[in-house]
């Protein structure tokens, strides 16, 4: 790797003649034929989730602007019933869990859901043996696929993620859930027993406002509203957890501008007000969230190149303990760890935050021939308006993906039978597209 006088990568070339200078993803067609892990470990200290767990498809259609998993996980691949059952099976008999998690970007998306939980909850129906699915979106859900799940277990709660309060900064995320059905899908759930709701959001998102967050206050007393109206009784809960937005690698907000701390925290504060500010309706109300300052080291691990790991070490060397954020991670310890004083601060503030970071961004990802048009979800978000780029996000990588086979991206098969996908890889602190060098 070498960098040019800026600090931005010049060119990259393999430290051997062996390697080929374009990486190309390799992507396992059938998961049956891979059943991992056969042998799960099981340690012996309690961990955040005591499961089993066995993923039953991989990859994801819904194409949310900010999800890295959901680009690089591409195509979608099921698992089959037998596959699914078998895992499970020997999940269950090697590790002792008494719970098995069913594993995706969005589980209840699998087109077989139905039938998988029925019969998972039939063949272990008067054991210890619970079923639980967590990741599940409002439109994908609905109540018999929850009372099956709950059928060998306790029902603890249902979790979703709305992941933005109003429906303009869903609409800019490509997260297409309305409140209507998830007032819907709550009001089913309160009506069969469900006592208990737990939303998913961001804040710091791109074009986010104030109001965009403040109406996630709007949304929970909607739900209490809802659960008590369909239940009969004033002991629904709902609890909102948020965390600050995170530009990844690899998805139409890589070069977003990440939110100052003080603007995420600002917002929390206000959301808080807003959700207490209803007694009758804010006392059911919960409300976890975490500050802005650590987001711009997650910003820092997402974004940054190999230099990076310079700085874990000294971070590390100098005391730094990477076992938790909040107790471990001091921002301003990072920003020594860069070099130290001011200069270096602004310089680490400016990868994740720098007011120039989108004019700057350089070349997008994918086919150079596909533009954005107005009559598409991104509206004026995307591509060039007026012979101008300022403060437009790049293109959508989901519609990039669309025209792969007419700009020569041709899918092989390989001779193990995986599926070889020609990929261009771009570091995000570069200006340019790395090209054959990626």
């Amino acid at each position: 790797m070498t960098y040019g006088a800026d600090g931005a990568i010049a060119s990259v070339a393999p430290t051997d003649e062996r390697v080929p200078r374009t990486v190309t993803k390799r992507t396992t067609v059938d998961l049956d034929a891979w059943p991992y892990p056969k042998q799960p470990l099981v340690p012996l200290a309690e961990t955040v989730h005591e499961r089993a767990s066995v993923e039953i498809f991989r990859g994801c259609t819904r194409g949310c602007r900010f999800c890295q998993a959901g680009m690089i996980t591409r195509p979608v691949r099921e698992r089959t019933l037998a596959g699914i059952g078998e895992m499970v099976d020997a999940a269950v008999r090697a590790s002792g869990f008494d719970e098995v998690g069913l594993l995706s970007l969005s589980s209840a998306d699998h087109s077989e859901i139905a039938e998988i939980t029925k019969g998972l909850a039939d063949r272990y129906e008067g054991t210890n043996t619970s079923l639980s699915l967590p990741s599940t979106r409002v439109d994908a859900f609905n109540i018999d696929l929850a009372n099956e799940i709950s059928r060998n277990g306790r029902r603890s709660g249902l979790t979703f993620a709305p992941e933005g309060g109003s429906e303009r900064i869903r609409r800019v995320i490509n997260k297409m859930v309305s409140e209507d059905d998830l007032i819907r899908t709550v009001s089913d759930a309160f009506a069969q027993g469900w006592r208990q709701v737990k939303l998913y959001f961001m804040c710091g998102l791109p074009t986010e406002e104030d109001e965009d967050v403040l109406q996630i206050a709007d949304m929970a007393h909607n739900v209490i509203r809802a659960g008590r109206e369909a239940s009969g009784r004033n002991d629904v809960r709902c609890t909102i957890s948020i965390g600050g937005f995170v530009p990844k690698p690899h998805t139409p907000f890589q070069w977003a501008a990440q939110a100052h701390p003080d603007v995420v925290d600002a917002r929390l504060r206000k959301l808080r007000e807003k959700v207490n500010g209803d007694r009758k309706l804010g006392r059911n109300v919960g409300m976890r969230y975490h500050d802005g300052e650590p987001s711009l080291v997650e910003g820092l691990l997402a974004r940054g190149d190999r230099r990076v790991g310079r700085v874990i070490e000294r971070v590390w060397r100098d005391g730094g303990r990477f076992d938790g954020w909040r107790e471990h991670f001091s921002y301003q310890r990072w920003t020594d760890a860069c070099g130290g004083g001011a200069g270096p601060a602004r310089r680490l503030a400016g990868v994740v935050h720098h007011a120039r970071a989108r004019a700057r961004r350089g070349a997008p990802v994918g086919p150079p021939r596909l533009r954005a048009r107005t009559r598409l979800a991104l509206g004026r978000l995307a591509g060039r308006a007026g012979g101008t780029r300022a403060g437009r996000l790049p293109l959508d990588a989901v519609l990039r993906l669309r025209r792969l086979p007419l700009d020569r991206h041709d899918i092989e098969v390989g001779p193990s039978g995986t599926t070889l996908l020609p990929l261009t890889v771009v570091n995000p602190l570069t200006r340019a597209d790395a090209g054959a060098g990626g």
